[in-house]
């Protein structure tokens, strides 16, 4: 087990961050609120494309890097600490990796290169009304003789359902079994309706109602969708881990400068021995978030075990995260709720990285069920 970034992932770090603290400014995302509307910022995107940081994990002959799991956590992390208005989290880990491990040789020569290169978005559905698991969803597929399916069912918090060529939709068949459709979200029976989040990322609810989905579009066909869900949730979870070490690192930094140079009865509010105390019991947690993290990381990196340490690293994420960036809001004071000042940008995604794909309590009743069934 060894946490410490290669030659590679070092050099993608610092190509993220080295962009993002030039595009992302604090400006910049002033600049797109102000906008209303289309959250997402096209520009930014299309230079990291250019850059070759969108498509790090994709396949190589799709235009992609074929890079690991472990180089586009580096990137998701550095994306979460600049609050930039870009998918790379819901495009690549959600959209992009399960089409690229299980995907035809056409469905990955069809959907991946635009992807890799900017032009294009993918996404997965896999909320439902009602709490269902994507694993035994209550959306139908209907199978129609030419291998064509119908999808019937709504899914909630769908994202970039505007603007994705596909949608990952998993969806049961008659006999309960667990299919993954590649939908298009703009075919006749799906609409869309925005739904606003804490994060100021929009999702949208869908709903199917007889939407087609071409036999070229399935990409597990129902009784196979297991399998790829197995596959994807474990990486996703853990991809949420390192949006939220992204979001607590730099909203522990922030409030550290903050509270080295606001002076209060002459002198730094740092000195204070309660707000010295709750800072350094923020980077406690930060630095535990970021071992338990890596550590999961590495594991599904390494096609290890991993489901206990995935959910001791969610726990860790929510649980520790709420603490961390709660401290940041309150040491900055009344500055904190300015919506012009960053650090609140860092505790609203923060809350949505909190409970997305579990909260705490879920994450403890997880692993309780994982360690009970050895």
């Amino acid at each position: 087990m060894d946490f410490t970034f290669d030659e590679q992932q070092l050099a993608v770090r610092e190509l993220a961050r080295e962009i993002l603290a030039d595009r992302a400014t604090p400006e910049r995302l002033n600049e797109l609120d102000a906008a209303g509307g289309d959250w997402f910022d096209e520009k930014l995107w299309a230079e990291l494309a250019e850059a070759g940081l969108i498509g790090l994990p994709l396949p190589e002959d799709a235009g992609g890097g074929g890079t690991g799991f472990m180089e586009l956590c580096v990137a998701i992390e550095a994306v979460a600490a600049s609050a930039a208005h870009i998918p790379l989290y819901e495009a690549i880990l959600l959209g992009g990796l399960p089409v690229a491990r299980f995907g035809t040789a056409e469905q990955q020569a069809r959907l991946l290169p635009g992807l890799a290169a900017g032009r294009t978005l993918l996404s997965a559905a896999l909320a439902e009304p009602g709490g269902h698991p994507a694993h035994a969803p209550a959306t139908t597929a209907s199978p129609a003789a030419d291998g064509s399916w119908t999808l019937t069912g709504v899914k909630t918090l769908v994202p970039l359902a505007d603007r994705a060529e596909r949608v990952l939709v998993p969806a049961a068949d008659a006999s309960g079994r667990t299919g993954i459709f590649l939908l298009d979200p703009n075919t006749a029976g799906v609409s869309a309706e925005r739904q606003d989040t804490i994060s100021g990322q929009p999702a949208y609810l869908l709903t199917l109602r007889d939407a087609a989905v071409a036999a070229d579009d399935v990409l597990r066909a129902p009784g196979e969708g297991g399998e790829l869900l197995d596959w994807l949730l474990p990486r996703a979870t853990a991809g949420v881990c390192a949006r939220q070490l992204g979001a607590c690192d730099a909203a522990l930094r922030m409030t550290a400068g903050y509270v080295s140079q606001r002076e209060q009865f002459g002198r730094p509010i740092g000195t204070f021995q309660a707000v010295a105390q709750r800072i350094a019991d923020a980077y406690i947690d930060t630095e535990g978030i970021r071992l338990t993290a890596w550590q999961a990381i590495w594991r599904l990196e390494q096609g290890l075990p991993a489901a206990e340490e995935v959910a001791i690293a969610k726990w860790w994420a929510a649980d520790a995260g709420a603490r961390v960036l709660d401290a940041a809001l309150h040491l900055h004071g009344g500055i904190g709720a300015d919506l012009d000042y960053p650090v609140h940008r860092h505790f609203l995604a923060g809350k949505w990285n909190e409970f997305a794909l579990g909260g705490p309590a879920a994450q403890l009743e997880h692993l309780g069920a994982l360690i009970a069934g050895r």
